[in-house]
């Protein structure tokens, strides 16, 4: 553009180089004017050009930043019923899944459930979420009784055998809790041995009971609330708990204590799925967008404030009523 510019300028200047050899008025007039018409032309072309690179750079700009960290939703999925998804869960494992008491009401909380909702959401689908053991979860989702199980479940390989799994979108840890007035007692697993130690039924906490205290009286229990009650209680002299978890019922219940980190290949949680759900494409893409957009903090941060709340905190299933049964 630059250099048709600098062509129409160099005849525009000829011309009138040419109407000034005479000496009459009105050619120096006509000669002004038109050297007037080609610079208002010229600028205003290039005014033109420069507004559509600019435009055509700021659309560049917008699919480039759209391109980044957000993913396209696939809309080709089924779920067991037309317009909702069902969700499995095991509200027992705060800050991941619990229920908050609001004015009374029990309401289903934690990050996990956050998740679930943004799913079911951008999905444009209604949720329904099934309240099961979470020794069950897998079992219905296996059954065909549920869309996807969303309660801290790491995709081990044994388990990735039979179901499959979202990508990552929580990398936590696992942990080995005691009470705090054995900390001088307890030093390494050997000490357990013949010893009650905890975890919870079909967790990956009870590999890593079963890997780490070969030797202990491992006892497998429904709940975590129900380990962390048998530990307080003496009933159990360790436990095995995601550590997440367990930094939160060490809040809660400050006589306990995590003793050290328990080391595991395959940290972090993923979404359960039925071996071959054509849900797969969308829950990644889901999650990938939470997890760019910075939601998925905030969902983690509200459940943590949540679960802090004590004295409004139920985990387990409700009794028959909807009501939070003592625990």
């Amino acid at each position: 553009m630059k250099k048709n510019l600098t062509v129409l300028m160099a005849a525009v200047l000829a011309a009138a180089s040419l109407a000034g050899c005479g000496s009459s008025k009105p050619a120096e007039t006509t000669a002004a004017a038109t050297t007037a018409a080609a610079t208002e032309a010229a600028a205003t072309e290039a005014a033109k050009e420069a507004a559509a690179e600019t435009t055509a750079a700021a659309e560049e700009s917008k699919a480039d930043s759209a391109s980044e960290g957000t993913a396209e939703i696939p809309t080709d999925f089924t779920t067991i019923t037309p317009g909702k998804l069902t969700v499995g869960t095991s509200p027992d494992f705060a800050p991941y899944e619990f229920y908050h008491i609001n004015n009374g009401n029990p309401e289903l909380a934690g990050f996990d459930i956050a998740l679930a909702q943004r799913i079911a959401d951008d999905l444009g689908l209604e949720l329904q979420v099934v309240p099961i053991d979470f020794d069950g979860i897998l079992m219905e989702l296996q059954n065909g009784n549920i869309d996807l199980g969303i309660s801290g479940f790491s995709p081990s390989p044994e388990r990735a055998q039979t179901f499959d799994f979202s990508d990552i979108y929580y990398t936590g840890g696992q942990a080995f809790v005691i009470r705090k007035a054995d900390v001088d007692k307890y030093k390494d697993y050997e000490a357990f041995t013949g010893l009650p130690v905890g975890a919870q039924n079909g967790s990956i906490q009870m590999g890593l009971a079963e890997a780490n205290t070969p030797n202990a009286n491992i006892i497998g229990l429904a709940k975590v609330t129900d380990i962390v009650s048998e530990l307080v209680s003496g009933k159990l002299e360790g436990a095995f708990i995601e550590t997440a978890v367990a930094e939160q019922y060490i809040k809660n219940y400050p006589e306990l204590q995590i003793a050290w980190d328990v080391p595991y290949d395959t940290e972090g949680s993923a979404v359960a799925l039925k071996k071959g759900s054509d849900l797969a494409p969308a829950v990644n893409a889901v999650i990938k967008n939470a997890l760019a957009d910075g939601t998925m903090d905030e969902y983690i941060a509200t459940a943590q404030e949540l679960a802090s709340d004590e004295g409004n905190v139920f985990e387990g299933q409700l009794d028959e009523n909807g009501k939070a049964a003592a625990n």
